[in-house]
């Protein structure tokens, strides 16, 4: 089964793709973090990426295809978190699994407003020592642990990134819409809310 998650920046999707992870076996497969790793360790596509990243340019939908076909497990479930986020790389994962004998079984769709993205990102604080998240009003790190805001959780960024979201991903909204298997939550409610909906739309036994 082939699930992709699309939402704003702190919807909630990296949660939820963790959580059916670890009680349901599926593969989370964050084209972010698989970038980072790329870039990491060198590898030639890696190499190429890191090019346009060094300019500030988005890295081609044709490296992106190929880094996600070398992660690609020959079985089993996956997550697609973050990706596509146009209509062009939703076109060319459809033929990359179409090559498979595959196809993306459902989209979710994150739905959150904007002040809410907002308040969580803003509030989102790291440990630069451990890599650990905390949040000012939900997760308050422990008294001692010095932390740091990341440039691209401050309001203003977080406004920008919301715009590119929105742009990128309207068309996105309607190309699966099309296909029958966009399915909406209101990524609002908490966190065991949201999970057992997904869970009632794959039949609980995914």
């Amino acid at each position: 089964m082939i699930l992709v998650f699309l939402g704003p920046p702190g919807a909630g999707k990296g949660t939820q793709a963790k959580k059916l992870a670890e009680e349901k076996g599926f593969i989370h497969i964050s084209t972010g973090d698989i970038l980072r790793e790329a870039v990491q360790k060198g590898t030639p596509l890696g190499k190429k990426a890191k090019e346009y990243m060094e300019k500030g340019e988005l890295v081609p939908d044709n490296i992106i295809i190929a880094l996600i076909e070398e992660v690609f497990p020959k079985h089993g479930k996956v997550i697609f978190d973050g990706f596509p986020r146009t209509v062009e790389q939703a076109k060319a994962l459809d033929d990359m699994l179409q090559k498979k004998g595959l196809k993306v079984d459902y989209v979710f769709l994150f739905d959150v407003p904007d002040e809410v993205v907002i308040e969580r990102l803003s509030g989102r604080r790291i440990d630069p020592k451990t890599g650990a998240v905390y949040h000012i009003k939900y997760n308050p790190p422990p008294p001692g642990v010095e932390v740091i805001q990341r440039e691209d959780d401050k309001p203003d960024v977080i406004k920008k990134r919301l715009e590119v979201y929105r742009k990128q991903t309207a068309p996105l909204i309607e190309y699966y819409e099309r296909k029958n298997i966009l399915k909406k939550l209101d990524a609002t409610k908490p966190i065991d809310e949201v999970y057992k909906e997904i869970l009632e739309v794959l039949g609980n036994g995914n």
